[in-house]
């Protein structure tokens, strides 16, 4: 049967619903072009604002807390590309949230007869690639009745291992779970969890940005963006929510979680700040350790924010990677970043020095970092070898001397453990991390 047009327009019925349809599609695909268009402009924009320079000792302009991603002016989370999860998982925050608070004793754990180099084995089954690429920083949260260990990576990623988490082959080989988020777009420099507070953990990232990891919440959330990179944080003794960082213009800064801005920034050092910690008593004393080949040691109370006075000023031969107070507060060890990769530690009663370790640190793994154990004799740090070496501290009528005790090896740790990290509350429980993204335990 012959189809008839019509007479106003000379189209058949067929072919004026087919140009109605060519019509709304035109007008959806336009609409689809719009929001893209939009969309780039959003994520240009980000990474624009995101990419801002170190500016030049004393030059930096003021700039706003910055206490979101909308304030800091960054588009929504979901806009962003992620390759793995924002939120943690609700197995990891059970496992963290379901760990039994410490007691006044567990509180400060000290083992003087512990023997590290008698005692610590590595089984295979704890050795665990916990992100992709190299660790820059590693931490095993203070749990009282559970390992966690979390690593931050150079490409922003923080990977949680639950050791001790029933599995069998899952997510690969080992004990435990692995977990793994990206928090951050540039190296994580530094995470932290206080022990008043262990299901809010912190970390800190090369392009400024300090982030919460909240395991109540189950989620991640930017609480800072500092103008320049953030190379290390650390929280008050007593309070579990003041941060101090220290950025790459030598700059200590006190900022207060609770009402989301900065309180205080002191100028203490000429270039960036690579470690920050309180001494374990006195809780208005800290340390600090500097590229500018300097650590030194602080008394907040009398501190002014230009030049401030220290108490105690270490030059060293090379740039200071870390300055850190022995459990008791006794002594100070630190690591500098020399051509012979020097560990000295010195007495907190007069400064003297009493060791001087040589690790054989070469220029193209991550920076070594002496660490202390459970008690103010033994002293952890990796070396070239594949191994990590116990120094041991003597303290005498004499004074103090240190020696190399004993050397940890194990045919299940086949690269160097650049960084280390122990255990709060389980003596003997030492993780190690290295440059390919695997943590030993």
């Amino acid at each position: 049967m012959a189809v008839t047009p019509d007479p106003e327009d000379g189209l058949t019925d067929y072919e004026r619903l087919r140009q109605e349809n060519i019509r709304r599609n035109e007008a959806m695909l336009a609409s689809v072009r719009r929001k893209a268009d939009e969309l780039s402009a959003v994520i240009r924009s980000a990474k624009t604002k995101r990419a801002r320079p170190i500016h030049p000792r004393g030059k930096k302009p003021d700039a706003p807390t910055r206490c979101s991603l909308r304030s800091a002016g960054l588009p929504p989370a979901y806009l962003l590309p992620k390759p793995y999860s924002t939120h943690l998982s609700s197995s990891l925050a059970s496992s963290v949230l379901g760990s039994a608070s410490p007691s006044p004793a567990e509180a400060k754990i000290r083992t003087d007869d512990f023997d590290a180099g008698k005692k610590l084995v590595l089984k295979p089954e704890h050795s665990r690639r916990v992100v992709n690429c190299s660790i820059l920083s590693v931490r095993v949260i203070p749990l009282v009745d559970r390992t966690v260990v979390a690593a931050g990576d150079k490409m922003g990623n923080i990977g949680f291992w639950d050791v001790d988490a029933v599995s069998e082959n899952w997510y690969g080989n080992g004990a435990g779970h692995v977990f793994r988020y990206w928090p951050h777009k540039s190296p994580v420099a530094a995470i932290v969890a206080h022990q008043a507070a262990p299901q809010k953990i912190y970390s800190c990232s090369y392009q400024g940005e300090i982030c919460l990891m909240d395991f109540e919440k189950e989620n991640f959330n930017m609480v800072h963006l500092c103008e320049s990179p953030v190379y290390s944080l650390c929280q008050a003794q007593n309070h579990a929510r003041c941060l101090y960082f220290g950025d790459g213009n030598g700059d200590l800064t006190l900022f207060d979680e609770r009402v989301g801005k900065v309180s205080t920034t002191w100028d203490v050092h000429n270039e960036r700040i690579n470690s920050i910690d309180f001494h374990p008593e006195n809780t208005h004393m800290l340390a600090t350790s500097s590229t500018d080949q300097t650590a030194c040691i602080w008394d907040l109370r009398s501190m002014r924010t230009k030049e401030p006075g220290s108490l105690k000023v270490f030059k060293l031969d090379g740039p200071a990677q870390s300055a850190y107070f022995s459990p008791r507060g006794r002594m100070l060890a630190i690591t500098s970043y020399s051509l012979d990769g020097t560990v000295q530690v010195y007495s907190m009663d007069d400064f003297e020095k009493s060791h001087a370790h040589n690790n054989q640190t070469g220029t193209w793994l991550s920076t070594f970092k002496v660490i202390w154990g459970w008690n103010d004799t033994d002293l952890y740090v990796g070396n070239m070898i594949k191994a990590v070496d116990i120094i041991s501290v003597d303290v005498n009528d004499s004074g103090l001397s240190a020696r190399n005790s004993a050397c940890l090896w194990s045919e299940y740790m086949k690269s160097v453990p650049c960084q280390l990290s122990a255990h709060p509350y389980k003596v003997g429980h030492l993780a190690c991390a290295n440059s390919n993204g695997k943590v030993f335990l």
